[in-house]
């Protein structure tokens, strides 16, 4: 197996990915504010804005498998490093005293077409990892 191929299609899929989650938040009427965060602590992938909420959209892609879901590869380890990415993006933009979620965008890709996308708001929040860098923030 040529693993140099296979973290390209890797990298490919999970761009597509974010591709379609973005298209698809924007008709949502949201607004992309960035993509693909990264600090030393961890990676966001879209940083969006829904009214006057800031959301961190995590996107997991896959290629068609019966009975598998995305979703299930979003471990703890994984939502620790988006919470303290999501911390450093606050401070970075000066603390803004505004609400945020975190979000899940669930892609399920097959040769041609989207086999299957779900949005789930507020999929988890750093409370539920009891994250002490977020206590004097706002949650929705």
């Amino acid at each position: 197996m040529n693993f140099r191929l296979s973290k390209k299609r890797h990298i490919r899929l999970g761009h597509r990915g974010e591709t379609l989650a973005c298209r698809l938040l924007k008709e949502k009427n949201y607004d992309i504010l960035c993509r693909n965060y990264k600090v030393k602590s961890g990676e966001i992938d879209i940083v969006a804005r829904d009214g006057g909420v800031l959301v961190f959209v995590e996107v997991k892609t896959m290629h068609y498998r019966p009975l598998a879901r995305p979703a299930a590869n979003l471990r703890f380890h994984q939502k620790q490093r988006i919470v303290r990415a999501a911390g450093n993006y606050l401070r970075a933009i000066g603390n803004p005293e505004v609400p945020f979620r975190f979000d899940l965008v669930e892609l399920v890709l097959s040769s041609w077409r989207i086999h299957a996308i779900r949005h789930w708001p507020g999929h988890f929040s750093s409370k539920d990892l009891r994250d002490p860098q977020f206590r004097n923030f706002d949650y929705t």
